[in-house]
């Protein structure tokens, strides 16, 4: 995070040596000063090894494979195509992760797999082995339950039902296998239940993108919202998601930017919008022969960049072509929602008629349709001071929840439970609102009910109408479309190689080869639908 790199590289390089493990047949003394016995006694270490803790959700480069759950929860949906060079050949484990073609042994999966785990792990030492009490330490051990719920609920939303680890397994320990989905729920919910009452409404600047009372809300009413969907619509639970993002709406900590432009322009961050924010730093020097995972610039700035720009364009400079936007998404706005969508999308027209040429050949041509993302823009105003091998690091930061979010997930929550359907309207008006431009439009757009009408559609119809909007390349398609059972092939043109494959199989991406054959495959590579009970 960006607390001090200083100490945030310190506290990594210790957490590597608390973790790290050795043959059982060397019975040599400890050379490292520290251990997990004898560390974490004092309120400074405790708060090293929570940086440690969050760190992972820096990581997009795991193992050498880009690990953007942004990237993941587009390409994977109808919002994106993989793209990057013009051939197949180019990061092979996102065209599989594309076409749902996915196997135990695509790379990018197992990146996924080590990365969450790896924060488990982390935030399990703070909680496992401190030595003191206090009012601090307790906000600390706050803050790892947090992380810990996070990196589960991630985990579950990409693998399905996973195993919950809780302690440090021993080398020998291999008796691994799926829990069911309400069990690893139940964590979740515990942890952050726990956690809440012990975190603050807010931090200093300094401090900013650590976990608030605010952020553990929104997290848990978000987690409520997949467990009541997948739960054959359970009512209950969505009304405890209502109780959740209802507190977060009511606490005035949070309020929509203006200008959805301003959301994701240059040097924004950790704006009145933001409930979590994964916070990036371009300053810690790195190469391509460094442990991958201590890379904490956002590689996805220039992944996504526009892979053939011309030299001379004012504002983007070139990237990598990744996460390549569809007709699909383009053509989902609707006329009088302009705004939104070309503050999403940057379209290869108006690229055109700016007088910026694009060479067509630099393009991937199975998956480029004239789109590219525009949330993540690769700005010419990015300096890169990090020096080593790897000079294009960004300092993007990533919004987790924004409050527009919390809006909607609240008003589809009162829909689906047993809230009133006029006072969900008035959540989304909100963002509708906004989404007009900025200052007060009131009278100047369409309403949910008149939308309703105009278009034929539900309330509910108009809420997911309204999140892919309003998310469009932020990483929640996918795991929205897979909770409501919207994920088939339907949601894909026909042209798309994924109509002729598409089963529940691909709802979510395999574990990883190695972890299923050192369970003895105790792990199985794909959820058995027994495990959503």
């Amino acid at each position: 995070m960006k607390f001090n790199n200083s100490k945030l590289i310190k506290a990594l390089l210790l957490t590597t040596l608390l973790t790290a493990g050795c043959d059982d047949f060397l019975e040599t003394e400890p050379q490292n000063k520290y251990l997990s016995v004898n560390f974490y006694i004092s309120e400074d270490q405790v708060f090293k090894g929570l940086i440690a803790a969050y760190d992972p959700l820096q990581w997009t480069f795991v193992t050498g494979k880009w690990t953007s759950s942004v990237m993941l929860g587009e390409i994977w949906s109808d919002n994106a195509n993989a793209g990057g060079d013009p051939t197949d050949f180019d990061q092979p484990g996102w065209q599989e992760i594309d076409d749902l073609k996915s196997t135990t042994l695509t790379a990018e999966a197992r990146a996924f797999w080590i990365k969450y785990y790896a924060g488990i792990n982390r935030a399990n030492q703070v909680l496992n082995n401190v030595k003191l009490e206090g009012e601090v330490i307790d906000s600390y051990q706050a803050e790892a339950k947090f992380l810990r719920a996070y990196y589960m609920f991630e985990l579950f939303r990409t693998y399905g039902p996973i195993p919950i680890i809780l302690s440090q397994p021993s080398p020998e320990d291999k008796n691994f296998s799926r829990a069911t989905m309400s069990e690893v729920f139940t964590q979740i919910e515990k942890d952050l239940l726990e956690a809440i009452p012990l975190l603050p409404l807010s931090y200093s600047a300094e401090f900013s993108g650590r976990a608030t009372k605010g952020a553990a809300q929104a997290l848990l009413g978000k987690a409520y919202l997949y467990w009541a969907d997948l739960d054959n619509d359970n009512a209950a639970t969505f009304d405890k998601a209502a109780e959740q993002l209802s507190d977060v709406i009511t606490s005035n900590q949070y309020q929509l930017v203006d200008d959805y432009n301003q959301l994701f322009a240059f040097g924004q961050a950790n704006d009145s919008e933001s409930v979590f924010e994964i916070q990036y730093t371009n300053e810690v020097p790195a190469d391509f022969g460094t442990p991958y995972q201590f890379i904490n610039g956002n590689m996805m700035v220039q992944l996504c960049g526009i892979r053939g720009l011309c030299a001379n364009h004012p504002d983007y400079v070139e990237g990598w072509g990744f996460m390549l936007l569809t007709d699909n998404l383009y053509d989902s706005f609707l006329p009088d929602d302009l705004i939104r969508r070309d503050a999403t999308i940057i379209s290869q027209t108006a690229l055109t008629l700016g007088g910026c040429a694009v060479s067509a050949a630099a393009q991937n041509p199975i998956d480029f349709e004239g789109y590219w993302q525009k949330k993540y823009a690769n700005y010419r105003g990015y300096t890169v001071p990090n020096g080593g091998e790897i000079n294009v690091l960004k300092d993007a930061n990533q919004p987790v929840i924004r409050y527009a979010d919390v809006l909607l997930m609240y008003a589809e929550a009162l829909e689906r439970g047993n809230g009133s359907s006029s006072e969900a309207m008035t959540y989304v008006d909100m963002v509708r609102e906004r989404a007009a431009g900025p200052g007060d439009n009131t009278g100047s757009f369409r309403t949910t009910a008149e939308l309703m009408t105009d278009e034929g559609w539900t309330l509910l119809e108009a809420i997911w109408y309204e999140r892919r909007a309003e998310l469009a390349g932020e990483g929640d398609r996918w795991f929205d479309l897979v909770r409501s059972g919207r994920a088939n092939a339907n949601v894909f043109s026909p042209a798309n190689p994924r109509n002729g494959n598409f089963s529940t199989d691909d709802l979510f991406l395999p574990i990883p080869q190695r972890d299923v054959d050192l369970t003895g495959g105790k792990l199985t590579p794909h959820p058995d639908q027994s495990l959503f009970q």
